[in-house]
């Protein structure tokens, strides 16, 4: 490595405070001096191949800012005018940060009166009294430096203006004149200032005076006073211009931008491999404002210091190198330069012979779609370079295809591909024989269906594009994420004015990407109109001018000016004009004074209302018009009452205002008029007649004289009761249910009022009845009052009721009062036809029966004479309508017989008078076929309770059905006295019946069932079982839990049982005693006492023990009692013999002959007690019955012993365990 510094050698090594690297040939500088190492540097690396040379690299060295002494600056300045407080930054060749601030280190608040320019200095449009501070202290940080230099703080006075602050066109301050110039290179930034003075503080606009402005390159910064160009590029170049306006004036400057660029790459040269006798194209193109000068290198050596060469020749910025040889293997570099500097790219040259070899990889798949390029890659390696041919799969060779070409680097190239490109094809190196194959597959293009549109949205509104689109996401104020992206939408809330623009949706895949543009365009209200002037003041209107206010980009169609009265608040619309108007006149009324003010309004609302203008009052007038809605509200007789709406107080035109009235009679009072004046409305004269016609006006008057002549009206006095009633009031029957009404017109002199008409008042007495006298002074079921016109004398009225008692009476009728009623005219009117009968019930005795019942109509309308029924089949053509008359009036039944019991009927049931038949009933219906049990049974099963459902029959009469049920298996459990075991006795559950079950219920639940029991279920209809089943309900079997019996109350119960019993035994045997101590032959015959039982010497006690012997054998092989019980049984009895086979031998079993243990004999569901000789208390036999079937217990006949297999103990739980099966 070496380095070259401004031309001439350099070496690192030779300077002390460098550090040169082993490894390359970098070096660092530390210590020492640092101004000698400023200058131009260039690198040079060598090796046996050649030599490249680096970009020039250039070092820019200076000292480290010092705070310098400088005095502290005051500046006084007056209310209302400009003032800049200089900062002086020390020169450098990078730009500080300028920051103003006070002496707690917080920054001076800016805004659109008070910014800081670009060079650091602050600048006042104008100042007010609370700029006056003594810390403006300017801070300048250097970045590389790391430092901040802090400036003598600067003392600023504003001076309070002895008179009012006068207002000041705008000026520039910075750029000072109308114009400026500056030179940019492309791709760097610019800022364009334009900070202006002037009250109040000037609004500034940029637009470029030769284009349209970039937004994509802009944007606004310092309160819209910088105009700044990020990435500037050639088509930046132009005119700029700044407007700075107020309402004084505007100030304009414009900024002329030359864009310039130093040296660019267009195209650089490749580094390959070449083989001797090949020519080499080194193709090097750069651009530039000014255009670059582009010259080369060999190894570092331009080629002016080099030999000149026949092969080698220079055209264009291209290098070529015919038939070259090993020894032109060097690097070549490229370089590029104008006065804005130098690019130099290397280019290696290897001149080299090697084998062919293909690089790319075997059977490579490329996919592309429709329309695309396809590359397939075919890249080689050899010296000279391998010739490359590709071949298709259905062509042999893709030179014979115009949109297919191979590159100079082995590449195949297809343009504009379409589906029929789609196979394999294969790359051969013909010289070497080796080949490899390429797979392309061509496929559909993506295509965005519904692009994004061109929104116009409203600042601060939601709006949403339905596209793809990538962008960061922000927030806003409130920390909503302002722009979201749902699926295929962009949602933007709360839009301003920076997100206008173009947006773009791309949908990306692997292979190619399609996009949509679609714009948004930030709109919103107009702002408020400005600069309302008031011109040409006259005694009915003035002149209003005033300059628009921005129309946010959404054209105003129209300028509302309003008005407020000064003494009146409340602003009211005066007029509208159009949108381009900027001057109009307003008509004003007199003697008001007037505030004017300005809207404008666009398609999205109104805009802020304009600054209010001053006071404008008209002089007084006449009044221009008089009072409208005159009229007479006359109610009172012989009174006349004149009143008019009340004139607005904009319409008084002067002070003083009134109101004359006049009036006079139409007939008989000559020209003259009687005038009166008042305040307000409304104006009364009496003693003036009834109804008398009136020509009556009112006028409007003030200080200044009266208004126009007013137009009169004819107006009356007070109406009175019309004093006669209408003569030859006549009834003309018209039929059952309609008549006509005439009468005479009545003299409208006895009306005394306007003749709004006639009334006529009917009355209705009732129902017609030639046995009952009807008098007039009866009181009427109802009144109808009807009204007709002033002018009619007829009058048909409908909707009577036939064969009624009616009376009618005729009156006229004014605007406030009835006249007096003529004469009562009573008529009745004739027998119509009945009604409907009331009701219609069809009752099928049969098959082929049909039974109607009916009630007579409800209006019978005359003398019902009986009825008329038509009847007929339903579903069948041509079928004669069958009639049957009744004659019986008061008939409500009858029975049609040999009806066709497959068939439906229509039945039409209708009343008859002397007038016709009435109106018919209709109703279908069909014979009822004889019932049968219902079909199609489910059932669902519960723990206690079984519901059964069915469907049933159509037209089948209703029948009942029994449910007959009983438990399959049970077990009963009678305790230990030991607590061992239970002893369990198996039975078959009794029989039970449900109630009755109507077939027309469809559903039956059967309560009371036993949980986790099978029950076997009979619906039984007429002594036969149409449906059987079995079920199991749900549940676990009840278990009851055995305890210590000793203090149990079972076992208490039990003891008392036995001790009954004894006692039972006992009297039985001093019965048989007082008997004679023997046995009849016939009571032997009957086997009620084994023939062996023989007294024993004690004849008291022999009868008994043989008895005892056979209880003792019935309990112990029935029913099954445990050892212990039967031993503790014969210990107080000495139930027990020394010959036990004798005893269980020989002795018939008391059991077995009085049948105490069969199933007979113990009926668990429906007896209470077992009866044999010895009557056993019933509460013993529920010892031995497991059954809870609920019996029937008379609660004053119940035993000591109560049941305890289902009974609660203290703890909650069954005091003995019962085994059902």
């Amino acid at each position: 490595f070496r380095w070259v510094k401004d031309g001439v050698e350099f070496d690192p090594s030779s300077v002390s405070a460098v550090l040169a690297s082993p490894d390359s040939g970098s070096f660092t500088a530390k210590d020492g001096p640092i101004h000698q190492f400023q200058g131009n540097y260039s690198c040079y690396a060598s090796n046996e191949l050649g030599t490249a040379v680096s970009n020039e690299a250039q070092i820019i060295t200076e000292d480290t800012p010092a705070i310098q002494k400088e005095k502290k600056e005051k500046k006084i300045v007056e209310e209302g005018n400009p003032a800049v407080l200089h900062c002086n930054s020390p020169e450098s060749s990078v730009t500080p940060l300028i920051h103003w601030m006070d002496k707690r280190l917080r920054h001076i608040q800016q805004s659109e009166r008070v910014t800081q320019g670009r060079d650091g200095n602050l600048y006042f449009s104008h100042v007010t009294m609370n700029d006056s501070r003594s810390d403006y202290t300017c801070n300048i940080q250097f970045l590389g430096a790391r430092i901040i230099v802090a400036k003598e703080p600067i003392i600023l006075n504003v001076l309070q203006s002895n008179s009012v602050v006068r207002n000041r066109r705008p000026q520039m301050m910075r750029p000072t004149g109308t114009h400026s110039s500056y030179l940019v290179l492309r791709g760097q930034s610019l800022d364009l200032e334009c900070i202006v003075q002037g009250l109040p503080t000037p609004s500034i606009k940029w637009v470029r005076k030769d284009g349209v402005l970039s937004e994509s390159r802009t944007s606004y910064e310092s309160f819209n006073r910088l105009l700044r160009f990020s990435n500037i590029s050639e088509s930046d170049d132009g005119e700029y211009q700044c407007t700075a306006t107020n309402t004084q004036g505007t100030v304009t400057h414009t900024y002329t931008v030359t864009v310039e660029a130093a040296p660019y790459w267009i195209k650089e040269p490749e580094s390959e491999l070449y083989a001797p006798g090949e020519i080499v194209k080194l193709d090097c193109q750069a651009d530039g404002i000014p255009n670059p000068q582009v010259t080369w290198s060999i190894n570092g050596n331009a080629l002016s210091d080099i030999d000149p060469d026949s092969r080698r020749t220079v055209e264009g910025g291209t290098l070529k190198l015919k038939d070259v040889k090993i020894s032109d293997t060097a690097v070549y570099q490229c370089k590029a330069t104008n006065k804005h500097g130098t690019i130099l790219v290397n280019t290696y040259v290897f001149v080299i012979e090697l084998p062919p070899q293909i690089l790319t990889e075997d059977s490579l798949m490329y996919r592309v779609t429709e329309g695309q390029t396809a590359k397939l890659l075919c890249k080689t390696f050899g010296s000279p370079r391998p010739k490359v041919t590709w071949e298709g799969e259905s062509f042999d060779s893709v030179l014979t295809n115009p949109r297919m070409s191979v590159l100079s680097n082995g590449m195949l190239q297809i343009n504009s591909t379409t589906h029929n490109d789609t196979g394999l094809y294969t790359c051969s190196v013909e010289e070497a024989k080796i080949t490899i194959s390429a797979e392309l597959e061509v496929l559909n293009r993506t295509v965005i269906v519904d692009p994004p549109r061109a929104l116009h949205v409203q600042k601060g509104s939601k709006c949403s594009e339905t596209a793809h689109i990538y962008l960061p996401l922000t927030q806003d104020g409130t920390g909503q994420a302002r722009y979201m992206i749902d699926g295929s939408e962009l949602i933007i809330n709360n839009v301003q004015e920076e997100d206008e623009g173009v947006y773009t949706c791309q949908v990306m895949t692997s292979l190619d990407t399609a996009e949509a543009s679609g714009s948004i365009t930030v709109v919103d209200r107009p702002d408020a109109p400005t600069q309302l002037q008031l011109s040409e003041p006259r005694d009915r209107s003035i002149s209003l001018s005033w300059t628009p206010g921005d129309d946010h980009k959404s054209p105003v169609l129209e300028y509302v000016v309003e008005f407020e009265e000064t003494d009146r608040k409340g602003w009211e619309e005066l007029s509208r004009v159009s949108g381009n108007t900027r001057f109009t006149t307003v008509p004003l009324k007199p003697f008001l004074s007037y505030h004017f003010r300005v809207i404008a309004i666009n398609s999205f609302g109104k805009s802020d209302p304009s600054l209010t203008s001053k006071s404008y009052s008209t002089p007084a007038s006449r009044p221009d018009s008089n009072p409208e809605g005159v009229r007479s509200e006359s109610e009172v007789p012989d009174t006349l009452v004149i009143t008019w709406n009340v004139m607005d107080r904009r319409s008084f035109n002067g002070p003083g205002f009134h109101y004359k009235v006049m009036w006079r009679k139409v007939v008989g009072s000559g020209p003259s008029w009687n005038s009166n004046y008042t305040s307000s409305p409304p104006f009364i004269i009496t003693g003036v007649g009834d109804f008398t016609a009136f020509d009556i006006k009112v006028q409007a008057v003030n200080d200044l004289g009266e208004g126009p002549d007013p137009k009169s009206t004819i107006g009356y006095s007070g109406e009175d009761v019309p004093k006669e009633a209408p003569l030859n009031v006549g009834v003309i029957l018209l039929n059952s249910t309609a008549i006509s009404v005439t009468w005479a017109p009545v003299d409208r002199e006895t009306v005394r009022g306007h003749l709004m008409g006639y009334k006529i008042f009917l009355q209705k007495f009732g129902i017609y009845n030639k046995h009952s006298n009807w008098e007039e002074d009866d009181n009427p079921e109802s009144v109808d009052v009807v009204t007709t016109g002033a002018n009619e004398e007829k009058k048909d009225l409908g909707g009577l009721q036939p064969y009624s008692h009616y009376s009618l009476s005729v009156s006229v009728f004014n605007s406030k009062h009835d006249g007096p009623e003529s004469d009562s005219r009573p008529f009745q009117t004739p027998e119509g036809v009945p009604s409907p009968p009331a009701s219609l019930e069809l009752v099928s005795p049969s098959e082929k029966e049909m039974t109607l019942h009916w009630t007579p109509p409800a209006q019978p309308n005359g003398l019902l004479t009986g009825y008329v029924l038509e009847y007929h089949q339903l579903g069948t053509e041509n079928r004669q309508m069958q009639m049957e008359n009744i004659d019986d009036p008061k008939a409500s039944q009858l029975t049609l017989n040999k009806l066709d019991p497959h068939s439906r009927y229509r039945f039409q049931l209708r009343g008859r008078t002397a007038a016709g038949k009435g109106l018919p009933i209709t109703k279908e219906g069909a014979t009822t076929l004889d019932g049968a049990p219902p079909g199609n049974i489910s059932f669902s099963v519960g723990e206690t309770s079984v519901n059964l459902t069915w469907v049933s029959h159509e037209r089948r009469r209703n029948v009942y059905f029994h449910i007959n049920y009983h438990r399959k298996n049970g077990k009963c459990s009678v305790p230990n006295a030991n607590s061992i075991t239970a002893a369990a006795v198996s039975y078959r559950g009794s029989l039970k019946q449900s109630e009755k079950v109507n077939s027309s219920q469809s559903f039956y639940s059967l309560q009371g069932l036993q949980p986790g029991s099978q029950y076997q279920l009979h619906l039984v209809f007429s002594n036969v079982t149409f449906w059987e089943t079995e079920i199991m309900t749900a549940g676990a079997e009840p278990i009851e839990m055995q305890n210590g019996f000793a203090t149990e109350g079972w076992f208490i119960g039990l003891i008392s049982a036995l001790v009954l019993l004894l006692l039972i035994l006992l009297i039985l045997c001093f019965i048989k005693r007082s008997k004679g101590g023997k046995y009849s032959v016939k009571d032997k015959e009957e086997g009620q006492v084994d023939s062996e039982a023989r007294p024993m010497k004690d004849e008291t006690f022999g009868e008994y023990r043989s008895l005892e012997r056979t209880l003792y054998k019935c309990l112990s092989s029935s029913i099954s009692l445990p050892i212990t019980l039967l031993h503790f049984l014969s210990l107080p009895l000495s139930l027990k013999s020394d010959n036990e086979e004798k005893r269980t031998a020989s002795q018939p079993s008391l059991c077995e002959d009085s049948k105490l243990c069969s199933d007979g004999a113990l009926d668990y569901g429906n007896s209470n007690s077992v009866q044999t000789e010895v009557m056993m208390d019933d509460s013993l036999a529920s010892q031995y019955s497991g059954v809870r079937e609920e019996p029937e217990v008379d609660p004053q006949d119940s035993s000591l012993l109560k049941p305890s297999s289902m009974g609660p103990t203290n703890h909650g739980l069954p005091n003995s365990a019962v085994i059902l099966d």
